[in-house]
């Protein structure tokens, strides 16, 4: 079976940029996009392939139509006809609101169907981006309450200056939020469980503030206080370096400039390729081309043995 590409979900959004559309190469116009869904099983926000004998199904239908043959035995076993990752790319003029995501165990006791665990790797931004993740001083329940009334919260939470490359690992129950000029792709859990902690004091666009969540937020907070929530890793020519490895996905990133061959024949599950810059020909172990160019992704079949890669292309690889 080829690997599959998907019609991208737009969302234009009150803090959306240019980016995007420029980046995949679209020729349309939307304004202020601010995210694209590359590969998604969300309910109501599905994907539909691309191209191909497949074309027009869903990515849920597809789920259902190939079973294990797509996403493999275990994670069928897991998620049943619900794709588990949700891919995107999201372009931040202004700050986002500070958010939380609740762990699977609470966001079941809060009535959600599941929680999310999500990263994010840093791609061509602005100068001067920066964006928040995780707290820096310990603080109480009752403290967190108190600060988000006295639009004081922000002063709890880490700010890192971020650059093309950086990388963070979001556990559910991280406080974060991305801010003014980041330009990023996201991997996360198929969910859309987002707490809105702090988001301040904007009006959307009929004059409202916007709804927070700050009493659901305030059981899903990890209070616990790290030294460094940046992702360190080596980057290197020529092969994959492991980014997160967690119970819900594992990533790394890849940066060739020469032909490389990725083995996946020990591997029980599908593969999600996102281009990052440049392009390549992807040739699959039953003689299936297809390309893969930055702002392009693609969903590899859990039963390709192996991928020919062949171009210049720094992409990310993730899978369950």
């Amino acid at each position: 079976m080829k690997p599959l590409k998907f019609n991208p979900l737009l969302k234009s959004t009150i803090w959306g940029g240019d980016k995007i559309i420029p980046f995949k190469h679209l020729d349309i116009t939307q304004e202020n996009v601010g995210e694209s869904w590359e590969i998604s099983g969300v309910k109501g926000n599905e994907t539909t392939v691309s191209e191909g004998e497949l074309e027009g199904k869903s990515l849920n239908e597809v789920v259902e139509l190939m079973k294990d043959e797509l996403v493999g035995k275990e994670n069928y076993k897991r998620f049943g006809n619900e794709f588990p990752l949700l891919i995107k790319f999201i372009d931040a003029r202004q700050d986002l609101s500070i958010q939380v995501h609740p762990t699977d165990e609470i966001a079941k006791k809060q009535g959600k169907e599941r929680g999310k665990t999500e990263m994010w790797y840093l791609m061509d931004s602005d100068k001067d981006a920066t964006l928040l993740c995780g707290l820096k001083k310990k603080i109480t329940p009752e403290e967190y309450a108190a600060m988000v009334e006295n639009d004081t919260i922000v002063d709890a939470i880490a700010r890192y200056d971020v650059k093309e490359g950086d990388c963070f690992f979001l556990p559910a129950g991280r406080i974060h939020a991305i801010g003014t000029g980041c330009f990023l792709a996201e991997i996360q859990q198929t969910s859309d469980v987002t707490y809105r902690i702090y988001d301040f004091k904007r009006k959307d666009k009929n004059g409202n503030y916007r709804e927070l969540h700050t009493k659901q937020a305030a059981e899903c907070i990890n209070y616990n206080v790290e030294d460094n929530y940046r992702t360190n890793y080596l980057p290197t020519k020529n092969m994959g370096v492991s980014l997160v490895k967690c119970p819900y996905f594992c990533t790394a990133v890849y940066d060739l400039d020469e032909p490389m061959t990725i083995d996946y024949s020990e591997l029980d599950s599908f593969v999600i390729l996102i281009g990052l810059k440049g392009e390549a020909t992807i040739t699959d172990n039953e003689g299936n081309v297809t390309s893969l160019k930055a702002g392009e992704s693609i969903l590899v079949p859990a039963t390709t043995k192996e991928l020919k890669v062949d171009g210049t292309l720094k992409f990310l690889e993730t899978y369950v």
